[in-house]
């Protein structure tokens, strides 16, 4: 038995592990695209469709590896254990991935693909993509925080636990809106002084 919930704790990891990969890397590619002028350039669709599938089904393993644990537990300790703060914040924290995770999926990706590159989204598009994003690379990070939190268990109630997390979305949010702005205000500025170098030719 103990080998049993070994390996539906390792199938959770590597879950876990591949999609805050794959957030990761697709932050750190587009704060580097903004960075480097290149903001303007068209969204990868094949990219982001890939992107979308894998952490899709990321997610889904870790609600089936998720709950295999709670019922496995559930039935050793009792309903007691559902008591546990960590327990509390960890369901929470999985079910508004799922839920930003559907917003991302029907709303924020077809509105990329449709407007070509985040800069060219209207100011209230790229407001809901920037978010959207903000929650979901926090949020998966403070989950596999919360998740590797051994010590946390029951020493912390559910509000302290996730005290930091609405600080740290509302951190990523407003840094990503600025480097935006920034991003966005110097792309206008080239379009602008391209137009009128090639009309004093």
């Amino acid at each position: 038995m103990e080998l049993t919930r070994l390996a539906i704790v390792y199938i959770h990891l590597i879950a876990c592990c591949v999609a805050i990969g794959l957030v990761l890397t697709s932050d750190i590619a587009m704060v580097k695209q903004l960075l480097q002028g290149d903001s303007n350039e068209p969204v990868d669709h094949k990219h982001l469709d890939s992107l979308q599938k894998t952490v899709s089904r990321a997610l889904a393993v870790l609600w089936v590896t998720g709950v295999t644990f709670i019922v496995w537990d559930v039935s050793a300790k009792g309903w007691g254990y559902m008591a546990n703060p960590k327990i509390q914040a960890k369901i929470g924290l999985v079910v508004l991935l799922t839920i930003n995770g559907v917003l991302l999926h029907k709303t924020v990706l077809p509105l990329m693909q449709k407007a070509g590159s985040l800069l060219k989204l209207t100011f209230n598009q790229r407001l809901l993509a920037l978010f959207a994003g903000s929650v979901s690379g926090v949020t998966w990070f403070y989950a596999a925080f919360i998740g590797v939190g051994r010590p946390l268990a029951w020493k912390y109630s559910l509000v302290e636990l996730l005290a930091a997390y609405p600080v740290l979305i509302a951190g990523g949010f407003g840094a990503m809106l600025a480097l935006t702005a920034w991003a966005k205000s110097r792309a206008d500025g080239q379009g602008y002084g391209g137009t009128m170098l090639s009309g004093a030719h």
